[in-house]
């Protein structure tokens, strides 16, 4: 289509490049799951205590555990909740049920002794255990659903991505995530060496710290707040 100007030339409109169209939601994805993973988190924490202490392996496992829980996440942000069964009160019960996990994993972190250092030469501790450590971290928090739900409404309602797009950029947020974290888990276990027995003690604690605070936060906005709506206080 021809269009024509004051001055007399005939400008052509500029083509529309449609594979950066397509890449933008893939590249910001992918920064958005890598800034995810930088919050210092519960996840974070236990990341880079295990793969200290026990290894590149038990961290990779703790990813895979995260990388399910955050897979049903978008899922569910994405297609909605309604295929989600409705069990009154099961939130408060989740809620409950992350409160005593997370103590329980601080108390076990601030309480124990000065650990010894491992180099494990061969798979150390039980496959279930790390994937379901990581799952639980990620799946109990109910601040990391909220993150994606969030996340989700806002490429819908403000920047209107397709629905492909919506499911590239999403895609790339849990790719970002687990390169980030993997990413993590080798460093951390490549620098092990810088890890003194007084340093992971010291890391040890403040991991329990972490625990113990997101633990009281859950405890705090899911639990006590609810209670004291429902009793009009």
């Amino acid at each position: 289509m021809l269009f024509r100007v004051s001055n007399g030339f005939v400008a052509y409109p500029q083509p529309i490049n449609k594979k950066s169209i397509v890449f933008l939601p893939i590249l910001y994805g992918f920064l958005v799951g890598i800034a995810l993973c930088l919050t210092f988190g519960t996840v974070f924490f236990a990341l880079i205590q295990n793969s200290v202490d026990n290894g590149f392996r038990s961290g990779m496992k703790i990813v895979l555990g995260v990388i399910i829980g955050d897979i049903l996440f978008v899922l569910a942000a994405l297609l909605g909740t309604s295929f989600i069964p409705k069990v009154d009160g099961i939130e408060h019960i989740l809620a409950l049920v992350g409160v005593v996990f997370l103590t329980a994993m601080g108390l076990v972190n601030i309480l124990k002794g000065t650990p010894r250092l491992a180099y494990p030469q061969t798979r150390f501790g039980n496959y279930l255990y790390y994937v379901s450590t990581g799952f639980f971290l990620n799946a109990l928090n109910p601040v990391n659903f909220i993150s994606w739900v969030t996340i989700v409404a806002y490429i819908r309602s403000h920047l209107h991505y397709t629905v492909a797009e919506q499911y590239g950029f999403m895609g790339a947020s849990l790719l970002g995530v687990f390169a980030t974290e993997s990413a993590l888990a080798y460093y951390a276990n490549r620098l092990k060496r810088l890890f003194t027995p007084r340093v992971i003690t010291i890391f040890n604690r403040t991991t329990g710290f972490v625990f113990l605070a997101v633990a009281v936060q859950i405890a705090y906005t899911r639990l006590y707040e609810p209670m004291m709506k429902a009793m009009n206080w």
